[in-house]
Parts: C-alpha cells; structure tokens; sequence
C-alpha cells in the first residue's frame, strides 16, 4: 500500500494541524494534522467514534480545537460559535449530511436557495431564482424543472439536489457524509459521476463512505482514522482493504470468540428470497432456538428494512417468511406480536419510547390487560409486575413510575428490552440495541441477551458496530448488495473479517 504525505502542503485548500479536541471522558481528535489541495478527492474512513465527525465539524468551524489551528483558503479561522462557523462558510466550505435537509412541499429552486431567496424590494425574484437554480443542477447534470416539487424526487436526485445547493456560492470544499448509504447501486452511480464533476472543477471533495468500490472509482486517496487519530493517509488505487481494515481497527482486532454456542436444533423462524426494493433483493435464512444471530452490514445495506419486513412494519415485495411451516408473509405488526415476536427500533428516543410516560408504562405497554382489573389499571400490579423487570435488567430507577425521559440512554434501552420479556417473546428483533449507551450499559446489555437466549428465547442483533458482534452472537451473516453473503460462526467470529466481508464487496 502507497502512503500518501499527509503534512499541509503550501497549496492546501483546508488543513488542520496538530488539532486535540476533548469532551467529558472522551479524547475526540488527538492531535491531528490533515490536508487536502484543489480538485482533489479524499475519502475519509474510520469506524464510529474514529473522530471523522469531529474532524469534519472543525473544518466547518462547528468546533474548536483545544489546540492546534484550522486554516481554509490560506487563513486561519477565528472566533467562535455561529462566528466561526460563517467564518468558514464565507470561506467556501460547505458540508451535506447523511440525513437530507429538504422540504418535500417546496420546489427545487426554492430548497436550493432557502433561507436566502434573491429579492428586489422585498419581492422574491423567482425568474432570477429558477435561472440560478437551473444552472446550479446542471453541473451536476440535473435536467430537472426548477419549478417542480422536491416530494417526487428520487433519493437519488434528492441527494444530488442537496450537493447543487452546497455548489452554490463558488465553494472551495464539499464535504459529503456517506452521500449513497440510502441508495441502490444504480442511484449511487449517478451521485458518484455529480462527485467527478464537481472535482473537475477544482472543488475538494472530502468523502465519508466505507463502500469501497465507490472510494475506488472517484477518490485519489484515503486518510484513516482510529480513536481520534489520523493513522495513515494511503493511495486507494494500490490499497489492499484487508490492509485498510487492520489500519480502521488496530490491535482491538478481536480474534476468536469464546462464546459458548447454547442454541438448540430446532428452527424458529425462515426466511427464504426475502426482497424488498430498493435494499433487499433475494434474503434467505433460518433461527435455531436460543440462538443469538447477529447482522453485519454497512450503513445503508438493508438491516432495518430486513427486521421490519420480518415484524410486519413494512411490507416486503415478494420471497416468504415462517413460523414453523406456517408462512406468516401477510401478518402485520400486531399478529406478530401475538405469534411472540417483539421489536425494538433503531431510533430509541423516536420510536422506542415515550419519555413523558413511566418506565411501568412504558414497560408494560404490549400487555396492560395484565395489570388490569375489570378494564382499569392496577397501580399495585402495574409496580409489581415492572419492579420484576426492573430487577431482573438492573434498570437504575428509583420508582417504577419515573418518566423514563429521565433515565440514561442505557437504562432506558433496557426497559425497551424489557417490555418484550414482560410480554413473554419468544423471538427478539433487536435493531442497534446498544446504540448511544455506555461501555458500562453496553456490557449488561450483552449479558442480558446471553441470558435471554439461555432461556432458550431466539435474537437477531443487528449492529453497525462491527467489535460488539463477536462478543454476544453464536453467528453472524454479513448483509451485502441486497443478499446475505457471508456466514460466521462462534469461536471463529473476528473483527477483521468481519469488516472486510462488509466492505470487499462495495
């Protein structure tokens, strides 16, 4: 593999150097001295809390560093809080986050120029205003009418609408956070071709992806990153992704899994040709009972959707899924609940709880019939029946009935948890069940499920974090191109491999 210098050259467009920045607990960036120059295009990996996020935010002048200096265009930037960040916007910085910031109901000239639309007396010059909007999409090759409304785009178009507006106003950097995680090969195409044109004209690119099919093709090299730190900056052409992956993980590359595998023969659930567009296009597998079966992929590879056409949230196109021999492909959420199936959301504070209820109501919500009593609810029985889950997840509370807003974010995921154990599922769908909690609550969170599963109850754990799946699954299907692809069994589950099937084939 071919290092590239990663020293600021005299031409860089943006650079840091020697930047520390700490949190309470946290070393974000340790020392980091990074640098791009004009019409380059520099993919940015590292896996989650590698300091990619901190790093980006200093270049946009969101953050400062404790020491070290953030310079863009020649000069250093100054000030801080919004001062700072128009500082770097002035300076023709800009950055496209992986959640899109469009209104649906506006048109698409209107989304490019929110919140500065060209007026003349006060009146929207909407002539002017198109024109611009016209001219600024076909840089990227957008022969779309300005006039029409963002709600019946694609993804595709949405996400290249979102980098025509940071065109706007000459920028010298684009910054795009995993720009293609929501789209399918064909659609990331044409995001990766708007990425050409944009270097072409001498814009730096800084790009967070980890498909590396994509960093091939549109990037001339690669920085890397691990623990706050900026390990190596590599060309991508001659760049080996075994080699990138031992430099994402270090020494913390587990090697074998001690896991005792307890599940038993029996199947619990199949899932055979499972498609549904655009993620998932051909899924196929079984669940033993007491078998903790964990799902890798990157961002964007189809997890969520998996679990929710298995819960009955969404329907899925075509392929089967069953209980036993009986096929449940038309049952919806409510009917797998009854068949003791239990889901917990990817997005705790949205969809996992309500913080304003109690942690007994939140707890008990998939079965009040339970603590009632000719049709009212029983306080006496809903603080029973909660203080048994309580003290079985160790959840920290003082009283069953505290808002469970209140709680930390790793007590509040297992109430989630909890509320399943309570309603008796036999079959746990937990997406990101560790997402947001500490080292601490990440830990019980694994003992839980081991126990869980000692019980001979069966778990999919789906997790972008690719370290925690050794240590709580007895396998591990690797999720990629819209199939599962690879297979990994207790003891021999590490994260080496495990990285490089997510990624050898992006």
């Amino acid at each position: 593999m071919t290092a590239v210098s990663n020293l600021a050259p005299a031409h860089a467009v943006a650079s840091l150097r020697d930047c520390t920045r700490r949190y309470p607990g946290v070393l974000a960036l340790d020392n980091a001295t990074f640098a791009v120059a004009a019409g380059e295009v520099r993919a940015l990996l590292g896996k989650n809390g590698a300091g990619k996020s901190t790093l980006i935010r200093m270049l946009t002048g969101a953050e400062i560093p404790d020491t070290g200096s953030v310079t863009i265009d020649g000069v250093e930037l100054s000030g801080s809080g919004s001062t700072r960040a128009q500082d770097s916007f002035q300076k023709g910085v800009r950055v496209v986050y992986q959640e899109l910031s469009l209104v649906p109901g506006m048109t698409l000239a209107e989304n490019l120029f929110l919140g500065r639309w060209p007026r003349k007396g006060g009146v929207i010059r909407y002539a002017d205003m198109e024109a611009q909007a016209r001219e600024a999409m076909a840089q990227l090759g957008l022969d779309l009418p300005p006039d029409r409304l963002v709600a019946g785009l694609s993804p595709a178009e949405r996400q290249l609408l979102e980098i025509a507006r940071a065109m706007l106003g000459r920028p010298k950097l684009i910054i795009l956070d995993e720009p293609t995680s929501s789209l399918a090969a064909a659609e990331a195409d044409k995001v990766m071709a708007a990425v050409t044109r944009v270097a072409a004209q001498g814009i730096v690119v800084i790009y967070v992806s980890h498909r590396m099919n994509e960093i091939r093709q549109i990037a001339h090299s690669a920085t890397i990153m691990r623990d706050g730190r900026i390990i190596d900056t590599v060309d991508v052409k001659g760049a080996d992704t075994r080699e990138i992956v031992r430099l994402m993980l270090g020494s913390e590359a587990s090697q074998a899994a001690a896991l005792e595998d307890r599940s038993q023969p029996g199947i619990v659930l199949e899932v055979h040709d499972l498609a549904l567009a655009p993620k998932l296009s051909s899924v196929s597998f079984s669940l033993r009972q007491g078998e903790v079966l964990g799902i890798a992929g990157l961002l964007g590879s189809g997890r969520t959707e998996l679990l929710q056409a298995i819960m009955g949230v969404r329907p899925f196109d075509s392929g089967d899924v069953r209980i036993g021999k009986q096929s449940v492909r038309s049952a919806g959420y409510k009917d797998m609940i009854a068949r003791g199936f239990g889901y917990t959301p990817e997005s705790r504070k949205e969809e996992g709880i309500v913080p304003l209820l109690g942690v007994d109501e939140n707890t008990l919500s998939t079965n009040f019939s339970g603590v009632s009593r000719k049709g009212i609810l029983s306080s006496r029985r809903m603080a029973e029946a909660t203080r048994k889950i309580v003290d079985r997840l160790h959840i920290k509370t003082a009283r069953t009935d505290t808002p469970i807003g209140t709680l930390s974010g790793g007590n509040q995921q297992k109430v989630v948890i909890g509320r399943w154990v309570y309603a008796g599922s036999r079959v746990l769908l937990l997406d990101e069940p560790t997402r947001g909690v500490d080292v601490e609550a990440k830990a019980q969170i694994y003992s839980i499920i081991r126990q869980l599963a000692a019980e001979g109850r069966s778990i999919i754990f789906v997790s972008s974090e690719i370290e925690e799946l050794p240590l709580v699954c007895d396998r591990v299907l690797v999720l990629r191109d819209g199939t599962l692809q690879d297979e990994f069994k207790s003891p021999h589950i590490d994260q080496d491999s495990l990285m490089a099937a997510c990624i050898s084939g992006h």
